[in-house]
This record gives C-alpha cells, sequence and structure tokens, in this order.
C-alpha cells in the first residue's frame, strides 16, 4: 500500500474489520480468521472466585460501555498478581487480558497505547467434529499462506503454534499437520522437503531490482530456521541480548536486496530526519551499481512512511 503511513492502521483501526488477537503471534487478524478462532477456551475453566469476577466485570461493561483498564480498576479494586516476567501488575488488567485472550472482550482502540475493552458476542454453541476440522485446516491454511514457502520442521513448528489460536482444539493438530502435508504442494531440494499453498508456483516469481529494509518479524524473517537455509547466515533478534553481546544491532532490519538478504541495518531518527547504519555478510555491499540507488530509495520510502523530513 502506497498512501501507507506510519500509525494509519492504529488511527483506523476501528473503522477496519480486523481485531487486536492471538494467532501464531499477537497481532491484528482479520475478521474471517478471527471468527474462524472463537470461541476460545482457556487451557482450563476459571476458578470459582475468578469466574465471579468475570462476570461481575462483563456486567459492568454492559452497562457502561468500553472501558479503559483503569476504570475496572477503580471500580473494583482487585489487587495485583505476578506478572510472566516476575514483577507486579494489576490483577484487573491481567483478568481483562484472560478475557480478552478467551474472546468475551475485545480491543475497541487504543488510548495512549492502552487497551480501551468492549463486549465481544459469539455463538456458544458446540461444534461438531467435522466442523472443528474444517476451522483448523483454514487456520493452516492462513500461516502457509503467510509464513511459505516452508521446509518440513517450520511447517510442523507454525501448525504447534496455533495451540495459541485454538486451544480449544490442540487435539486436533497432530491430525491437521497430517492433512496439510497431503494438500500442500511441495518438493525436496538438497534433501529438505518444502511446502507451500497448493497452485503457487514459486519458482516463476522475478525478483525486483529493489532494496527493502525488513521488520524483525516479517514473514521472511520470522522462521529463523529458513532464514539460515535460504542466506546461509544466522539472524537474530537482539534486543534482548546485552549490549556488549550484540552483533547486529538493537532492533537490525535484515536488508533484502532482490532475492537475496545481504546484511542488516539499524534506523534512527535525529530530529526530523532518519539515519540508517548498514552492515553486510560479506562485509562490503554488493558490486552492483544499482544497489546504492535502490537503497538510496529505501530510505525515502522510510521517511515517507514516519513522515519524516527526506
Amino acid at each position: 500500500m502506497t498512501s501507507y503511513r506510519a500509525g494509519d492502521l492504529e488511527r483506523r483501526y476501528s473503522r477496519l474489520d480486523v481485531h487486536e488477537d492471538v494467532f501464531i503471534n499477537y497481532g491484528f487478524v482479520a475478521d474471517h480468521v478471527f471468527r474462524l478462532m472463537h470461541p476460545r477456551r482457556g487451557q482450563a475453566p476459571w476458578s470459582s472466585a475468578r469466574g465471579r469476577h468475570v462476570k461481575r466485570l462483563l456486567e459492568f461493561i454492559r452497562v457502561y460501555g468500553p472501558v479503559h483498564p483503569r476504570q475496572v480498576d477503580d471500580h473494583f479494586s482487585l489487587g495485583t498478581v505476578t506478572n510472566y516476567w516476575g514483577g507486579s501488575s494489576s490483577a484487573t488488567t491481567h483478568l481483562l487480558d484472560a478475557m480478552h485472550y478467551r474472546g468475551l472482550l475485545r480491543v475497541v482502540r487504543r488510548e495512549a497505547g492502552i487497551r480501551i475493552y468492549g463486549l465481544s458476542e459469539h455463538d456458544p454453541g458446540a461444534l461438531d467434529v467435522r466442523e472443528r476440522r474444517r476451522r483448523v485446516d483454514a487456520l493452516v491454511d492462513v500461516a502457509v499462506n503467510v509464513y511459505a514457502p516452508l521446509p518440513a520442521a517450520s511447517l510442523s513448528y507454525a501448525v504447534r503454534r496455533l495451540r495459541y489460536a485454538v486451544p480449544q482444539w490442540s487435539s486436533e493438530l497432530t491430525g491437521a499437520l497430517q492433512r496439510a502435508r497431503q494438500r500442500l504442494a511441495h518438493a525436496r531440494v538438497d534433501g529438505v522437503d518444502w511446502y507451500w499453498p497448493a497452485g503457487e508456483q514459486p519458482d516463476v516469481a522475478q525478483p525486483d531490482d529493489t532494496v527493502r529494509l525488513l521488520a524483525p518479524f516479517d514473514p521472511v524473517v520470522w522462521d529463523r530456521k529458513r532464514f539460515e537455509l535460504l542466506w546461509n547466515w544466522p539472524y537474530r533478534f537482539e534486543a534482548y541480548t546485552p549490549v556488549p553481546k550484540r552483533r547486529w544491532g538493537y532492533y537490525a532490519l535484515p536488508l533484502l536486496w532482490r532475492d537475496r538478504v545481504v546484511g542488516w541495518a539499524n534506523a534512527a531518527v535525529t530530529g526530523r530526519a532518519l539515519t540508517i547504519e548498514v552492515g553486510y555478510v560479506a562485509d562490503k555491499p554488493p558490486r552492483d551499481r544499482g544497489f546504492r540507488q535502490a537503497l538510496a530509495d529505501e530510505r525515502a520510502r522510510l521517511s515517507a512512511f514516519l513522515g519524516l523530513a527526506d
């Protein structure tokens, strides 16, 4: 989308047919994907005490409409809990997150980065085996459409991660993987089995003469095993790596040139200008004279995306 600018998704979120939710990772999913996953159950039923809190919270939001966690905390004062990192978090926020995950609430918008929650209604009816499997297979296809081509080990990993999307159907995932291996197009290359959507022809696409700086979680980059198979170097996300041990940088962006990832870049905004520091796998940039201009074009595109002066 050439006219997209940083923050557009957040600004337009309430008018778009998308949801914040857990799929393979947490992020934005289209409405049809959201409906394939819900109603979602957790790994275990609510305790009696938590069930009472959930019921009161639902009644509160039904009366007052979308709420900021602070409003709920002021009203219920549920105290604090130990969070995933071992620190202390608001028990209200923790419960709202759990209710959101189970599909009882949805994020209607954000205010200063804070989720504002509203009710989310679903048909609670039970699904038969055929419908469950149809939905799980459809979710596998969504993942494959995003991340393919996938080596066999990565296909298995992606399907297993659907346990976060549909924990209520985790027992269906082994069968879904077997069906996917039969359904998807595949080929064996250099001893590795690769899978991609049936009907696609990955060997026909021609790379264009551009440079792209990819996010660390871009579909091209997300599967680190595939990344190393294709480009023969081990990119790592180092935001949580101690500074002295970093090789690529805090938020290094893999640098895609045509069909090769030739290096990485660290970008920073100074004032109203974008600065980019580039490193190369071969310790020097590609010799092709078009590369320098393509890198300059990508810098200009990124500046426009961020709304900065070029």
